[in-house]
């Protein structure tokens, strides 16, 4: 198994550290996209870096990226079975078993990445609280806003209707089967071959992303709108926290803030961002603008989405309009509501 180190020995953190005493604790964090993939380069490793260092180097981090300890889906339960220290998760992966966070993943809320992790962290950490009990919320990572990539043009709802669809989670695949399309279900890292090999027509996903996954060559199609987000969230195993003295425990909660949010998600959204410009100039490729009647068009076909939310959230013991009233606040106090 190829391991990914970082920060291993202190010998060259102690000169930056002030003489710092030898490592102590080495996290292991599990992510499932590439090792080259932004978030990992952009993310990530910044942030394990500033770990070490505000620890006096007393902190090291192994990154095992790449599915190496498991599968995209499983990262949750890994992180809290403690099979890594720290996973990099898509809740979005385990339909229905997070049912208020879902409400992050419905289209046309966050329109800004970076200032939207702020948002996000701040309403969802004391939720997590209750939902994720059996892991530490540390950060939440959501993505440049996405849209449909496919092999023919989407511009309306309608053009959804009989498609094979790739969606970012489960309520876009909820969303593509009200407009008549049948969801293919993959990770991420899968989604190529689903489109390559046609079994799915279209994908939703962040902009580069298209090209970070080679799926440039199969969809040419994009449509030009702020669509929907999906957030991953970094966690922590608790016992892993709980073991740690108190002064490495004070370092970790100060690297678990709304203001990490944003800063661990502000690579990855301007390296997504910069994918509908890579679209824009290839002449192979298309970026379909909709009009304003298309875009209502969207954002009517959505809006049964919040009611489906609302239900599910009630079910799960909370008050859904004022967590969905708090999200909205959140999302306007950060200037990141679409």
């Amino acid at each position: 198994m190829k391991l990914r180190t970082l920060l291993g020995a202190t010998a060259a953190l102690a000169g930056l550290a002030g003489g710092a005493t030898a490592q102590e604790i080495n996290l292991r964090i599990a992510n499932w996209l590439p090792a080259t993939h932004p978030v990992q380069t952009l993310g990530i490793e910044p942030w394990a870096q500033s770990l070490s260092e505000a620890s006096g180097g007393r902190i090291g981090v192994t990154i095992f990226p790449s599915q190496q300890l498991g599968a995209a889906p499983d990262h949750y339960d890994m992180t809290r079975d403690g099979i890594a220290d720290i996973g990099y998760v898509n809740p979005g992966y385990q339909a229905g078993r997070f049912p208020v966070y879902s409400l992050i993943e419905i289209p046309f809320h966050m329109d800004n990445a970076e200032r939207g992790a702020q948002a996000m962290h701040e309403w969802y950490a004391p939720i997590a609280e209750t939902e994720m009990a059996d892991v530490k919320f540390c950060l939440a990572n959501p993505h440049d806003p996405g849209t449909f990539h496919s092999k023919e043009p989407i511009l309306e709802p309608g053009d959804v209707k009989g498609l094979n669809v790739r969606p970012a989670h489960a309520t876009m695949s909820r969303f593509v089967s009200m407009l008549g399309g049948g969801p293919v279900q993959v990770p991420a890292p899968e989604a190529r071959e689903a489109i390559a090999n046609g079994t799915a027509d279209a994908i939703t996903f962040p902009w580069n992303s298209i090209w970070i996954f080679g799926i440039d060559s199969e969809a040419k199609q994009h449509l030009d709108m702020p669509f929907y987000v999906s957030a991953q969230l970094l966690l922590i195993n608790k016992n892993t926290y709980d073991s740690m003295p108190d002064d490495l425990k004070q370092v970790m909660d100060d690297h678990c803030t709304p203001e990490w949010s944003a800063r661990f998600s502000k690579g990855w959204a301007e390296n997504e961002a910069s994918g509908r410009a890579k679209a824009l100039e290839d002449d192979s490729h298309t970026v379909n603008v909709p009009t304003e009647e298309q875009v209502t068009m969207w954002q009517d076909a959505a809006a049964p989405l919040v009611d489906q939310w609302k239900e599910d959230a009630t079910k799960a013991g909370v008050d859904a309009q004022a967590v969905y009233d708090s999200y909205i606040s959140k999302l306007e106090e950060h200037d990141a509501k679409f």
